[in-house]
């Protein structure tokens, strides 16, 4: 049996805690006893992050990346908070919104996800552009409109980081500045994709030089000032001149999260048990990138979209379990693979047993993606959306 009017608080509407809410929505309550449900984030919609790229390049509009919360909850009986977290008080179980009402909880869910650190090096905060939210997508194109419309022969842009993120900005920002775009990818390693398979990496690497992207391996970026980035190679200091550069390196945890007496790692992330809860309270789960969290077999999960979905499946459960005296069941995290945009009608994929890339794969990635939109109704629009707008396209040219 549930408790009376217990309440379920879920911080952040990320793929934790948005697919955790929903799923939680879906559990097979009993009536009379179905907890309160609350979603409390700071923006008004969810972001569909794997497929923010697509924005830039004008193949995908708002409304289908990014619903707002209003939208996808209705009929579902969460409630929706739009606020910014506080300060949570984990003895009185009680989380304070910023300008806003005191939220006490039952059960509460940790998924505020990450942000970008701009205090790495000097000038990043002043001059850098992260990439990370649907704000930052705006302000982006905010800048790229301007570029565009001024009457500079070329549009020199450093993308600093050859991870998932650098790359595939660099391969969509490519295609649409075409031959005025210049482009050079930092980073402090020896290799971009680090933690790809061969076939992604190999993939990624043909894409970028036929877009003549430049990489600057090994190297460090040690200042970056209005139109110009200071780069180190070899103890060597190079000034280049730049008129963007894009920050995609690094993830750190929310001050009101690393300021919480919970027991974390040396990033600041959250310990958690292999159930997803944390360490010693039991009546707090953790997921997504603020978790360090292993699974039963003892593999490491890693902070991805992929990963975050799969845990929201297991938190909404073992919350329900707990709420109703059921057994919890413990993490097993499956990787499914790995999807890469790399241009307009090209991506690359590996995972499952398959590895394809170009525009077939594109196609692939994002049936795929469609598939783990939140909810069915939103499915249904953005597919049918995705169907007739070239029909639309074709008929108006």
């Amino acid at each position: 049996m549930t408790q009376q009017n217990s309440r379920i608080c879920i911080l952040g509407g990320g793929f934790g805690g948005l697919y955790t809410a929903l799923r939680l929505s879906q559990l097979p309550w009993e009536s009379t006893q179905k907890p309160e449900i609350v979603l409390v984030d700071q923006s008004d919609r969810f972001l569909f992050s794997p497929l923010l790229y697509e924005l830039l390049t004008g193949e995908l509009q708002t409304w289908e990346i990014a619903p707002p919360f209003e939208e996808l909850l209705q009929g579902t009986g969460v409630r929706f908070y739009q606020g910014v977290v506080s300060g949570i008080d984990i003895e009185q179980q009680r989380v304070d919104i910023h300008e806003g009402p005191e939220i006490p909880y039952d059960r509460l869910v940790l998924a505020l996800g990450g942000e970008t650190p701009l205090d790495l090096v000097p000038g990043a905060a002043a001059y850098g552009y992260p990439f990370r939210t649907i704000s930052d997508a705006y302000r982006l194109e905010e800048r790229l409109r301007f570029l565009e419309e001024s009457d500079a022969d070329k549009i020199r842009v450093a993308i600093i980081g050859a991870g998932y993120s650098g790359v595939e900005l660099a391969c969509k920002l490519a295609d649409r500045l075409g031959e005025r775009g210049r482009f050079r990818i930092v980073e402090i390693a020896d290799q971009i994709l680090r933690t790809s398979p061969e076939f992604n990496r190999e993939a990624a690497k043909k894409a970028l030089d036929a877009r003549g992207v430049f990489l600057d391996l090994e190297t460090k970026v040690e200042l970056i000032e209005q139109n110009s980035i200071t780069l180190e190679y070899k103890n060597q200091l190079d000034t280049i001149p730049v008129d963007l550069v894009i920050w995609t390196v690094g993830n750190k945890v929310a001050p009101v999260v690393k300021s919480l007496p919970l027991k974390q790692n040396q990033r600041g992330q959250i310990n958690t048990t292999s159930n997803l809860q944390v360490i010693d309270h039991p009546e707090i789960f953790a997921l997504g990138d603020l978790a360090d969290c292993h699974d039963v077999e003892g593999q490491q999960v890693p902070a991805t979209a992929q990963a975050a979905f799969q845990q929201a499946d297991y938190t909404a459960w073992n919350i329900w379990a707990s709420l109703t005296n059921r057994p919890l069941l413990p993490f097993h995290y499956q990787q499914l693979g790995e999807m890469m945009t790399l241009g307009k009608n090209n991506a690359t994929l590996t995972g499952l047993g398959i590895k394809l890339d170009g525009p077939l794969a594109s196609v692939a990635r994002r049936i795929a993606y469609l598939y783990r939109l939140p909810t069915l109704d939103h499915q249904l629009k953005v597919g049918f959306n995705w169907l007739v707008r070239p029909i639309i396209e074709t008929l108006s040219k």
